[in-house]
């Protein structure tokens, strides 16, 4: 499992690593590691980091999971760059790698399973949700330009599960081209790849603003995410 998690929480105000963000009493990155526990994921995760807060990552996560076998690498410039290093990272017989935001605290162990499966038939796939809202296409001046058919928009969420070789192979393409995307399920896209979709879950929302924060407080509060 690799886990992104060298955000640095601008657009959340906080004062350090957004892996770090405080939910109810313990850091967001450790809420998320505990959903890949049922799957024995969380004990071998590779942590992509800021090169100046891997010490207090790792003290974090040492402290949930003493036992665990947990490798930090510095992230690059851009998301892209990360996953590559962690890529690099991981054990060299790992035939399936999956790839989940730290930000994304709640996403369901079924989601996980799902995509692991889906990975293995057809070399990639990602969790996302059918778009319950109609999307607005807009122009550099902020008017309408175009709707696009809801019933084929799918938010897209993480997990993103590949086998490994597609991915490397993927990013090595993007890497010779100049192209630069924020997910790896469109790496592998563009590179000529099959991804499939993986229904998710609301829940497994992204953590980026405060009242993003808010809400998955209130998630935790209320005890409305399982690892089921």
């Amino acid at each position: 499992m690799l886990i992104p998690a060298a955000g640095l929480g601008t657009r959340l105000g906080a004062a350090g690593p957004k892996a770090l963000l405080d939910l109810c009493g313990e850091p967001m990155l450790v809420h998320t590691l505990r959903r890949f526990e049922p799957l024995g994921l969380a004990q071998s995760a590779v942590i992509v980091v800021n090169a100046d807060h891997e010490a207090a990552v790792a003290e974090a996560c040492a402290r949930a999971f003493p036992d665990a076998r947990l490798r930090f690498v510095h992230g690059g410039a851009e998301r892209q760059e990360s996953v590559m290093r962690g890529l690099e990272a991981l054990d060299s017989d790992t035939d399936i790698v999956v790839v989940h935001d730290a930000a994304r605290p709640f996403v369901s162990p079924t989601s996980i399973r799902a995509s692991i499966e889906a990975a293995a038939q057809h070399g990639a796939a990602t969790v996302a949700i059918p778009s319950a809202d109609t999307i607005l296409v807009g122009d550099e001046a902020g008017f309408l330009v175009e709707t696009p058919d809801r019933s084929r928009l799918w938010a897209c969420q993480t997990p993103q599960t590949f086998q490994v070789t597609v991915l490397r192979e993927a990013h090595a393409t993007a890497a010779r081209s100049g192209t630069a995307v924020t997910d790896d399920a469109t790496v592998v896209r563009l590179a000529g790849g099959q991804v499939a979709l993986v229904l998710g879950s609301r829940l497994n929302f992204k953590v980026t603003t405060p009242e993003d924060a808010a809400l998955a407080r209130a998630v935790i509060e209320g005890e409305l995410a399982t690892c089921e």
